[in-house]
């Protein structure tokens, strides 16, 4: 009897077909696709455990299944192993891979919503800090706004110049990044006009009162250009002494009337715009064609106020002559389209329609007045100089205030001002535009303040229009000298 060789089965009808099912399953095992299945299992595995999972399911396989499929995982694991390691069957492991970044580090994409989050609540804070700003200073303005006039004191005007003054030092770094605070000063711009109105009620209420706060806080607490009326308010810094010596030095003109100072500050320059050039060339023109051809070689203002004097001083002239050829004047630079329509949307006059009612005056309508002091800085310019609106002595709307009169200043003569400027304009006014007209120059400090719907007094009623000739009046020297020896007819014109 042979012998059986150690280790071979006896069995040998059983085991052969154990045996081709090991060898089977372990060339399966070890086949290229099978091994990517593998690594790819053994990849997910470990990316949801945390570590290598391939010896652990074989292990399991190998409790579930034959001990003859034990054998063939064993040898799967082992060759498996050394894939992993060398990267292949027989060949050298690759360097390791860089580690993956990690996920819970900030990507660009998130920082960048996280800046513009922050700046959506920037933008938030901003706009309702600005909104607070805008509310609070609108509740100043409306609280004086509403206040009766005789609620308004030079005590409370002296509080708002302080609250004005404090403004920069209540001004936090927030607040200063606001547009309402950096870029228009709001809450400044709302006190200055709760004090503007203030003092109107003050002027409305008791004028005297108010001349009194306004020259005690003008200059130094209150510029003059933010007062709303300058007419009695003394002018800073005047150097009188010059102007009253030279008055005094002067005596009387030569009709034995007392003269008066001239202006001691420096003359102004203008500056012409393309549109008062024009205005004053049409106006020029106009002063040839109604005074029968009075002409000047000189341009500009000098022409005019040329053409004006030899109009004034020609024997036998009369105050009321300038003041036609002055109305005659102002209608054609009006055009004969604006009259018509001032008299009715502004004078409130019914027009010619063949009713009772024609020529029958409703107005001025209240808007009147303000409107025309809107309006008149711009198309007057070219005769007298910078102006803006302010509000008449009486505390009301409809005030207009020229800093430095062109017209007097080139003129130095109070009979071209009062002859041809201030008694025709309110004449104009009054009977060709149904609005009254106040014009108050200041012969001191050559302001001119024109008031429009207030009803003006004659120059001889009237106790800010000086009586006399100014000291240097050219035209009072040509006079003179042209009616020297007494021979042709003095003209019937006075500067009162």
């Amino acid at each position: 009897m042979k012998s059986t060789p150690r280790g071979y089965c006896r069995g040998r009808g059983h085991c052969g077909p154990i045996v081709l099912l090991s060898v089977g399953a372990l060339l399966l095992l070890l086949s290229p696709s099978s091994v990517g299945h593998a690594s790819a299992f053994s990849g997910g595995a470990r990316a949801a455990t945390g570590g290598s999972s391939r010896p652990a399911l074989l292990a399991t396989q190998s409790r579930t299944r034959p001990s003859s499929f034990r054998l063939a995982a064993a040898d799967e694991t082992t060759a498996s192993d050394d894939v992993n390691k060398s990267g292949g069957f027989g060949e050298k492991a690759p360097p390791s891979a860089p580690p993956a970044p990690s996920t819970t580090a900030s990507s660009p994409s998130t920082a960048a919503a996280a800046a513009a989050a922050t700046a959506e609540s920037d933008l938030t804070s901003r706009l309702l800090a600005e909104a607070r700003e805008i509310g609070e200073c609108a509740a100043l303005l409306f609280g004086h706004v509403t206040k009766p006039d005789g609620a308004a004191s030079a005590d409370g005007i002296v509080a708002l110049c302080d609250d004005l003054d404090a403004v920069p030092s209540v001004r936090s770094p927030d607040r200063d990044e606001l547009a309402t605070t950096t870029k228009i000063d709001l809450r400044s711009r709302a006190i200055r006009a709760a004090r503007y109105e203030a003092l109107n009620k003050l002027m409305r209420r008791d004028y005297d009162a108010y001349v009194a706060t306004a020259s005690f806080l003008s200059p130094s607490r209150i510029p003059r250009d933010e007062l709303p009326n300058v007419q009695d308010v003394p002018y800073p810094d005047l150097p009188e002494a010059t102007s009253a010596a030279a008055a005094a030095a002067a005596g009387e003109s030569e009709e034995g009337q007392p003269l008066v100072a001239d202006c001691t500050l420096d003359s102004k320059s203008f500056d012409d715009s393309p549109l008062d050039k024009l205005l004053l060339g049409i106006f020029r023109d106009l002063v040839t064609k109604n005074t029968g051809g009075v002409s000047s070689p000189k341009a500009g203002i000098e022409g005019l106020l040329e053409q004006g004097r030899t109009y004034m001083t020609q024997p036998g002239q009369t105050a009321e002559a300038q003041h036609a050829m002055v109305k005659n004047t102002l209608g054609g630079l009006m055009t004969p389209v604006l009259p018509p329509f001032y008299r009715i949307f502004m004078g409130g006059i019914v027009p010619q329609l063949g009713t009772d009612l024609d020529g029958k005056q409703f107005g001025p309508w209240f808007y009147a007045p303000w409107l025309t002091s809107v309006v008149t800085p711009t198309f007057f310019g070219f005769l007298v100089g910078p102006s803006r609106p302010n509000t008449r002595k009486d505390g009301q709307w409809g005030g207009l205030v020229v800093e430095k009169c062109k017209f007097l200043q080139e003129s130095g003569c109070k009979g071209l001002c009062l002859h041809q400027c201030k008694l025709p304009a309110q004449e104009f006014f009054k009977e060709e535009l149904g609005l009254d007209l106040t014009v108050s120059p200041n012969f001191v400090t050559q302001e001119c303040q024109w008031s429009f719907g207030e009803v003006p007094l004659s120059p001889e009623e009237d106790p800010s229009f000086p009586t006399g000739c100014l000291v240097g009046c050219e035209s009072r020297k040509a006079m003179a000298s042209a009616y020297a020896s007494g021979s042709g007819e003095r003209p019937a014109v006075s500067c009162l």
